[in-house]
């Protein structure tokens, strides 16, 4: 293949495989994937960070690693295939977290190891890697799981800020003299209910911006 042939690694293309699942595309707020998340691990900022990296990292790894197999992946087994790879990335973030961030593995528990079974990352497997090349379907990964992670880090933003008044552990509400004012912290926002809200609320946001969303319903 000639150099004029090649596409570029940022094409047009693949600036908006990466671009639209942050926004016009986002697979919590469009397509309500992976909503389950947000009810453990958005009550702190920093082990939702956490959780939003993991996730990115294990669906573009994953999506790069199935599409330069697809080829060879006979088709009866490839969901069992695809399970493998995502579930060997999994342990490998798991292991990572436990060795270097063993505070936030504790907190995250078991819900690193269900992200095996995030639909977002079997989506993605399922409709992208297997019928597109490795480099493209690397790029649909990040994209994926960074429009996942946005939305868990607003949720856990607020549901700090406001049911523990901290951010990262640092007394944001009472360095600015709120709790003085009167303000309580607000224990119904840590509860696993408000998180469904905030994303509803989101989700509402979102639509209410791009009208197009709701015609395509």
């Amino acid at each position: 293949m000639s150099n004029q042939e090649r596409e570029p690694i940022l094409s047009a293309k693949n600036l908006r495989l990466l671009k639209e699942p942050l926004g016009k595309n986002n697979p919590i707020t469009v397509q309500v994937l992976g909503i389950c998340s947000a009810l453990a691990v958005t009550v702190k900022l920093k082990p939702a960070i956490v959780m939003a990296l993991s996730v990115t990292i294990v669906t573009a790894v994953s999506n790069l690693v199935i599409a330069t197999l697809r080829k060879s992946i006979p088709d009866r087994i490839r969901i069992i295939v695809q399970l493998v790879v995502i579930a060997t990335m999994v342990i490998l973030v798991d292991q990572l977290l436990k060795a270097y961030m063993f505070d936030v593995s504790k907190q995250l528990s078991v819900f690193v190891g269900l992200i095996i079974t995030n639909c977002i990352i079997m989506g993605r497997l399922e409709a992208f890697a297997m019928a597109n090349k490795p480099w493209p379907s690397f790029i649909d990964g990040l994209g994926n799981g960074g429009g996942y992670g946005i939305i868990l880090i607003v949720v856990s933003f607020f549901r700090e800020l406001l049911g523990s008044g901290t951010i990262f552990g640092y007394p944001v509400l009472e360095k600015l003299g709120l709790y003085k004012a009167g303000y309580e912290n607000n224990g119904m926002v840590i509860l696993p209910p408000m998180a469904l809200i905030f994303v509803g609320l989101i989700i509402w946001f979102h639509r209410s911006k791009d009208k197009s969303l709701v015609e395509k319903r």
